[in-house]
């Protein structure tokens, strides 16, 4: 325990009284000692910027009341940090990017906030490039836009790098280049005991494979290697569709997923359609990028065939192209749920119909913002994994699949469980169907999952055995499990 006790306590727990989350003596200590050892860099509950930082999430569900908030900027103050919290028992979380829609994964209420915000620092190499947890990818891009080169991260300007980095990471261009987790090629580590480590392929190769879509269950990473490549310019396309061709919309996507050229051109895209329950006005979207200069971009043909209210064709950069995608925080609270199944056009398509139906039966609740969301896995994505004598912890197949998943936004706290249930309930149904078929797909990728279900029950035993090893002999005292236990934890 500590030593002394310091009058700091007295706001601090003025304050947290009022509330149901009343930190306990050794959380007291802790932000005690974290604010007189880091001037400047702790803030307490009557701080000036604590509601801001305690509302600096996309989901509104995330806004919760941590005893107070640490912002370090280095990997050493982040190291005393996390040896002051494991050997005192006291429960934190850490903040990326915000984006993560798990509520807990990245705040809490009582406990310590670590925020990253401030590891923003990056140096471009040759082929890779190192950068810090506080940086979104917007910033990786910006930082590689002089050079012609590209990382694969996320592919909306505010998400986060150690969020998507840690939990797998779709982009555009996965069909070549694999994920971004398959992009990583060194991890600084701080682990449980405050300890150090690089983790890559000749030091710690155990840890370095379980980071790679392992997510926060093994240490905090305080800066990220990348590899980048040389892709100066991109084509894309924006395209917009009425309800008359969802069914070859949907068509156009399952022959997006199955393309698998023995020299693949990187291409991807959002792929979404939104349903007004009030209107009745059905929109379906594809925002495509495509490597290269290729004006319209040759990879979504099967698209631009289709009728559509909107075709806008570009050449540009990722840097460009990623200011533009916003997704603003605060907006509303939002619900995952999501499942995979083969490339299927009339099985997708019911999904589909099923779900707008759904969505009618929960038309009054205030705020409805719901959204079919269809993300393309395909072959070459898995592949890259299975071939680069790495691996990660996914253990896919070279095979394609469509991650589908309902997207929920809404306004009132009132309805959060009315919505958790309701969208829980359509998915399940929806995919027993599916297993039925012989259609389903068991990947649950943690990014589009919703805080009810377990994406480490759809990796292979083995993978998950082997992570649970590793995770003992790096973390044995639990502290990423039970004191940092927020997001898709490993369990026992």
């Amino acid at each position: 325990m500590f030593s002394r006790m310091h009058l700091v306590y007295l706001p601090l727990l003025a304050v947290s009284s009022a509330t149901s989350d009343v930190p306990g003596i050794p959380t007291m200590c802790a932000c005690t000692q974290l604010y007189d050892t880091y001037p400047g860099k702790v803030l307490l509950t009557t701080s000036a910027n604590y509601t801001a930082e305690t509302e600096s999430y996309w989901d509104v569900r995330a806004d919760l009341h941590p005893a107070c908030i640490f912002q370090p900027d280095t990997a050493d103050e982040v190291a005393d940090a996390i040896k002051l919290l494991s050997s005192n028992d006291v429960q934190f979380a850490i903040r990326g990017g915000g984006h993560m829609n798990f509520p807990g994964s990245n705040n809490i209420d009582g406990g310590v906030l670590i925020t990253l915000s401030k590891f923003t620092e990056y140096t471009v190499n040759n082929d890779t490039i190192e950068v810090g947890p506080g940086m979104t990818w917007y910033d990786v891009y910006e930082a590689l836009e002089p050079y012609g080169r590209a990382a694969i991260g996320g592919r909306l300007k505010t998400i986060g790098v150690p969020g998507l980095t840690l939990i797998g990471g779709v982009h555009y261009f996965i069909n070549k280049y694999g994920y971004a987790m398959d992009n990583v090629v060194n991890y600084d580590v701080v682990l449980g005991n405050g300890t150090q480590v690089k983790a890559n392929r000749i030091s710690h190769p155990d840890l370095f494979w379980a980071l790679k879509g392992g997510a926060n269950n093994f240490g905090l990473v305080t800066k990220f290697t990348l590899k980048t490549y040389h892709i100066p310019q991109i084509s894309t396309t924006i395209q917009l569709y009425n309800e008359s061709y969802i069914k070859d919309f949907i068509k156009a996507t399952c022959e997006l997923a199955s393309l698998d050229d023995p020299e693949p051109i990187a291409a991807g895209a959002v792929i979404t359609v939104q349903y007004n329950a009030t209107t009745k006005v059905v929109g379906a979207s594809i925002l495509g990028v495509q490597a290269g200069v290729s004006n319209p971009p040759s990879q979504f043909t099967n698209f631009s065939t289709i009728p559509g209210e909107i075709k806008i064709n570009n050449v540009t950069t990722l840097q460009q192209w990623a200011s533009g995608l916003d997704t603003p925080k605060q907006m509303f609270r939002v619900m995952f749920s999501h499942k995979a199944i083969f490339p299927n056009t009339d099985r997708l398509y019911e999904i589909y119909q099923t779900w707008k139906e759904a969505v009618d039966q929960i038309s009054d609740v205030q705020g409805l913002f719901p959204t079919f969301v269809m993300n393309t896995a395909p072959a070459g994505a898995a592949r890259v994994a299975l071939t680069n004598g790495v691996g990660n912890v996914w253990g896919l197949k070279a095979e394609p699949a469509v991650w589908w998943q309902f997207s929920t936004g809404w306004d009132l706290a009132s309805d959060d469980l009315r919505i958790t249930s309701w969208s829980r309930q359509l998915t399940e149904n929806l995919h027993r169907v599916n297993e039925e078929l012989g259609l389903a797909r068991d990947h649950v990728y943690m990014g589009d999952a919703g805080e009810w279900q377990n994406p480490f029950d759809s990796f292979p035993e083995a993978s998950v055995d082997r992570m649970r090893t590793i995770r003992a002999a790096y973390d044995p005292s639990g502290t990423f499990s039970r004191l940092n236990w927020g997001g898709f934890k490993l369990g026992y």
